[in-house]
C-alpha cells in the first residue's frame, strides 16, 4: 500500500530547539492547542515573535496557506488546514505536510486524516510510555488509500457542505454565548437590570447604597455573600476504567478539563467512555449541575474553568456523563442560579482571579476551592432578579447544547460518507 510522503512534498514538524524573544513582534509562535475545529485560532495570549524569529523558524518548516497540520503530542490527531495570512508558525508538537497538489488536494487529506479509519491508525502508531506522540518518521510511512485527483475534487465539495453547516452552527452558538455574557453584565456588573416599570435600573436613578463588605455601590436591596451561598452539595470526580471489569460496570462519558471547550458547544465532544462502580453513581451529573476543574492549568492558563449542565447537554450524550477526578461537580440549592453562577464565575476566570488561588503539589497546580468559594465576595442579587434573568437566558443556552447535539450528527454523517464516496458505493453527481 502506498505511503503519505508519496503524496508529499514534504512531511515536517514545527521549531527545533529555543526561541528566545521579547514578545514585542507581530508574527505568533502556536501549539496545537490553538488547532480548533480544523482551523487556526489565535489570541491574544498567544506568545509573540519577532519577524526575524519568525524568519528563522519559517525557513526551515516552510509554512503557508494550503499546508495541512496535524497534531503530533498530547491531543493526537487533530488536523487543521492552513487558510489566509500565515503569519504564525508552530512549535514541535505539529507536523506539517505539503502536498504534491498533482496528485493530492489539501482539502481531502484534510478529511482523510480526520476520518475515524486513520484516526485509529495514528493513535495505533503513537509512542511513548508518559507522553505518546507521533514521529514524523512513522507519519511519512503511514499507509494509505488515495483516490484519483478528480474524485478527491468531488469528495472534499460534498464534505465541504456538511463541514459549512457545522461552522455555521459555531458561529451561532459563539454569538448566542456573547448575547448571554453582555446581558449579564448589563444587569449584574452594570446594574441596569429592568426595574419595576422595565427601565434600565441604575441608569434610570435607581437607588444605590455604600456596600462596606464589596467597598462599592450596589442596588439597594442587594447583598455582598460568596459563591458557597448558592452550593448544595459538592461531588467529586472519578474516572474508573477504560473497560468495563469486575465490579466497574457503569457506563458513563467522563468530561475532562479538556473536553470544557466542547462541553461549552465550541466543538465536537469526543469525552472518552469510562466504566464506574455502581455505588459511585451518587457522583454522575444531573440537571443544574455546574463542574469545575480543580487541578491542571500552565503557566499562562489558571484552573478553575466551568461548565454547566442544562437540558440539553444532558440530551447531547447517549449515557450518564461524570467529571474525571481532576474536577469537581456542584449541586445548587436553587437550579434558577445557574447561569448567574457560571457567568459570575467565568467573568472571573477571564480576569485571571483565580491564579491568585492556586497550590502546588507534585508540580501539579490545584485551585484552592473551598478557601476561594467561602472568601471572596460577590454580589449576590435578590433571588426574584436571578428568576428573571434565568428565564431570559436559558432559550440561548439550551439551543447552544441543541447545536451542539447537532454538530456532533453531522460529523458522524461526514465520517460515514468519506469512505462510502471513496469505494463508490455514494456517487457524487456533476
Amino acid at each position: 500500500m502506498p505511503k503519505l510522503q508519496e503524496y508529499c512534498l514534504n512531511i515536517t514538524d514545527g521549531e527545533h530547539g529555543s526561541v528566545i524573544d521579547d514578545n514585542s513582534g507581530n508574527y505568533y509562535l502556536l501549539s496545537n492547542k490553538n488547532m480548533v475545529n480544523g482551523e487556526i485560532v489565535i489570541t491574544s495570549e498567544d506568545r509573540k515573535i519577532s519577524e526575524e524569529s519568525f524568519r528563522k523558524i519559517n525557513k526551515r518548516t516552510k509554512l503557508s496557506t494550503g499546508d495541512v497540520l496535524i497534531s503530533t503530542v498530547g491531543t493526537i490527531g487533530k488536523v487543521a488546514l492552513v487558510e489566509g495570512n500565515v503569519n504564525y508558525d508552530f512549535q514541535r508538537s505539529v507536523g506539517i505536510l505539503k502536498c504534491n497538489k498533482d496528485i493530492l488536494l489539501p482539502k481531502f487529506l484534510y478529511y482523510y486524516l480526520n476520518s475515524p479509519y486513520i484516526q485509529n491508525k495514528l493513535l495505533k502508531t503513537a509512542k511513548g510510555a508518559i507522553q505518546k506522540c507521533i514521529f514524523i518518521s512513522d507519519l511519512k510511512n503511514l499507509e494509505v488509500s488515495i483516490p484519483s485527483i478528480t474524485l478527491q475534487n468531488k469528495i472534499s465539495k460534498v464534505l465541504a457542505l456538511v463541514d459549512n453547516k457545522i461552522k455555521l452552527n459555531n458561529k451561532i452558538n459563539s454569538e448566542l454565548e456573547k448575547m448571554a455574557k453582555t446581558l449579564y453584565d448589563y444587569w449584574f456588573v452594570q446594574f441596569d437590570f429592568p426595574d419595576e416599570n422595565k427601565r434600565p435600573y441604575k441608569s434610570a436613578n435607581g437607588k444605590m447604597v455604600y456596600n462596606d463588605i464589596l467597598k462599592r455601590e450596589i442596588p439597594d436591596g442587594w447583598a455582598a455573600g460568596t459563591f458557597s451561598s448558592y452550593i448544595k452539595q459538592e461531588k467529586g470526580g472519578d474516572w474508573g476504567k477504560d473497560e468495563c471489569v469486575g465490579n466497574y460496570t457503569k457506563k458513563v462519558i467522563c468530561i475532562r478539563g479538556a473536553d470544557f471547550p466542547a462541553l461549552l458547544g465550541r466543538s465536537v465532544c469526543n469525552a472518552p467512555i469510562r466504566y464506574i462502580l455502581n455505588k459511585n453513581s451518587s457522583k454522575l451529573l444531573s440537571l443544574g449541575d455546574l463542574i469545575v476543574e480543580i487541578s491542571g492549568g500552565s503557566p499562562t492558563q489558571s484552573t478553575g474553568r466551568i461548565g454547566y449542565i442544562n437540558n440539553n447537554v444532558l440530551n447531547r450524550f447517549d449515557t450518564d456523563i461524570i467529571t474525571s477526578n481532576f474536577c469537581k461537580a456542584l449541586s445548587l440549592n436553587n437550579k434558577n442560579t445557574l447561569y448567574n453562577f457560571y457567568l459570575e464565575w467565568d467573568r472571573l476566570y477571564k480576569a485571571d482571579v483565580f491564579f491568585n488561588y492556586e497550590g502546588k503539589t507534585t508540580g501539579i497546580k490545584n485551585l484552592l476551592f473551598d478557601n476561594f468559594v467561602k472568601t471572596y465576595k460577590i454580589v449576590i442579587p435578590p433571588q426574584n432578579i436571578i428568576n428573571s434573568f434565568y428565564s431570559r437566558v436559558n432559550p440561548l443556552f439550551e439551543k447552544i447544547q441543541s447545536n451542539s447535539k447537532e454538530n456532533k450528527k453531522l460529523a458522524e454523517l461526514r465520517d460515514f460518507l468519506l469512505p462510502l464516496l471513496m469505494n463508490g458505493q455514494v456517487s457524487v453527481q456533476n
